[in-house]
């Protein structure tokens, strides 16, 4: 099969390689679409995997094409998509249905071999058969959509909430959608782009703004609810700095340089009694959790906006350049989806 192998941070090859087979209680999937995290353009220009080579890409759907011995419940050409974290459901936390502090988990395209591939094995635990009709394409995107409804259900969001989205990537852009479905009466999203700011709109954003002092401006003593995307030291100090009386705050985004507090940001949280939440994938009990199915049902209905998000729709063949683009910042993107079986 072809597959983009990871030999190290910035070796990317696309290669013919052995395709895996599924062991019992597994099962091989051919792989429909793959998108790009964000935590992918680190992994696979500078950081590297947890072993290497290594088949990256962990926001996949696939259609079942060999079942493993034991495996039940699930047909050939199932269409199914695959929460990226293989717990361990031994330690206490899986034994708490709190998969996402599982203490030896497998992971999805850093741990073990992933997606930018035409076929890759899943434990049948971690398959998800999709709704009737829903497209391949917006099965590929439910984990970022369960990662925004997962730090969401994190705050106390009600109806009449005024939330900020700080960051207006596809986590940031299905977190304005949540937001205004649960009733938010002014969504604010911020992000520098005037691109990004443009699709903050079609999302849903009451207001799309691209400088700090523009969502100050419109926050007046703070926002009820700030969900910070974007994973940039300066706008978790500002997440916590506009975060109002007694609100909630969520940090998604990873930052990859130290974080530091302003004086007032600290203050600003102290004495407003504000929390601040920190939010890692996506998963509650049963697993992989109400996140991915209730967001599962809002992408097959049409409730969840999903297509405009697309910036590019490749072939493997050029996922090298493509990562080498999204980590210069030569090309603008959203969602990038490769398609493994196309050409």
């Amino acid at each position: 099969m072809t597959a983009a192998v990871m030999y190290a941070p910035g070796d990317i090859r696309v290669e013919q390689v052995a395709v895996p087979e599924p062991k019992g209680g597994e099962v091989l999937l051919e792989v429909a679409a793959c998108g790009v995290c964000g935590s992918d353009i680190p992994r696979m220009l500078r950081n590297g995997g947890y072993k290497m080579p290594i088949i990256c890409g962990h926001e996949f759907s696939a259609h079942i094409a060999v079942l493993g011995d034991g495996v039940t419940g699930f047909e050939v050409g199932d269409l199914v998509s695959v929460p990226p974290l293989i717990p361990c459901y031994k330690c206490e936390y899986c034994l708490k249905g709190e998969f996402g502090l599982c203490e030896d988990y497998d992971y999805f395209g850093s741990r073990c071999d992933g997606a930018y591939a035409q076929y890759v094995t899943s434990p049948v635990g971690n398959l998800m058969k999709m709704p009737d009709g829903i497209d391949p394409r917006a099965a590929a995107m439910l984990d970022p959509a369960a990662i925004a409804l997962h730090a969401l259900w994190k705050t106390n969001l009600r109806t009449g909430h005024r939330v900020l989205v700080i960051g207006a990537g596809p986590i940031g852009l299905f977190g304005i959608q949540w937001a205004r479905m649960a009733g938010a009466s002014q969504v604010v999203a911020l992000d520098l782009s005037p691109e990004k700011a443009a699709m903050a709109l079609e999302a849903g954003a009451t207001h799309a703004v691209q400088s700090a002092d523009e969502a100050r401006a419109l926050g007046g003593r703070g926002f009820d609810i700030v969900l910070e995307s974007a994973g940039v030291a300066s706008t978790v100090d500002l997440a916590a700095a506009l975060t109002g009386p007694q609100g909630h705050a969520t940090f998604i985004g990873i930052p990859h340089a130290p974080v530091t507090l302003e004086k007032e940001t600290f203050n600003n949280f102290l004495r407003q009694e504000t929390s601040l939440h920190g939010s890692w994938n996506s998963f509650s009990a049963p697993f992989p959790g109400s996140e991915w199915h209730t967001a599962a049902q809002k992408l097959a209905d049409g409730s969840l906006k999903w297509e405009f998000m697309i910036t590019h729709q490749l072939p493997l063949s050029e996922l090298p350049d493509m990562m080498k683009a999204l980590g210069d910042r030569s090309v603008f993107s959203s969602k990038v989806i490769f398609m493994p079986n196309e050409s």
